[in-house]
């Protein structure tokens, strides 16, 4: 039976996988030299529940890890989003 949470958690790992493999594919593009995935869509992608898929992509593929706003940024929605995530179950 699918149920809301399922749905929710089925969601996440999507997210994640999309915002891990999008580090991958700007880290192998700029390696070539190729156009690159947006900053934006970087950070949309974390903030849409993949924050932990990108600082896993990050470290894994040593991808963004000299610009502060991304050392800072990615973890602060990590953090913030496990806040609301952890504020949300306490309600229920």
């Amino acid at each position: 039976m699918i149920t809301i949470p399922s749905i929710f958690i089925l969601y996440l790992c999507i997210i994640n996988l999309a915002a891990f493999f999008l580090m991958a594919s700007d880290k192998r593009r700029a390696r070539k030299g190729l156009w690159r995935v947006p900053e934006k869509t970087l950070f949309l992608s974390a903030v849409l529940g993949g924050s932990a898929g990108a600082l896993l992509g990050m470290y894994t593929f040593h991808h963004k890890t000299r610009h502060w706003y991304f050392v800072i940024g990615m973890p602060l929605i990590l953090i913030l989003q496990a806040a609301a995530g952890i504020w949300l179950i306490w309600l229920r």
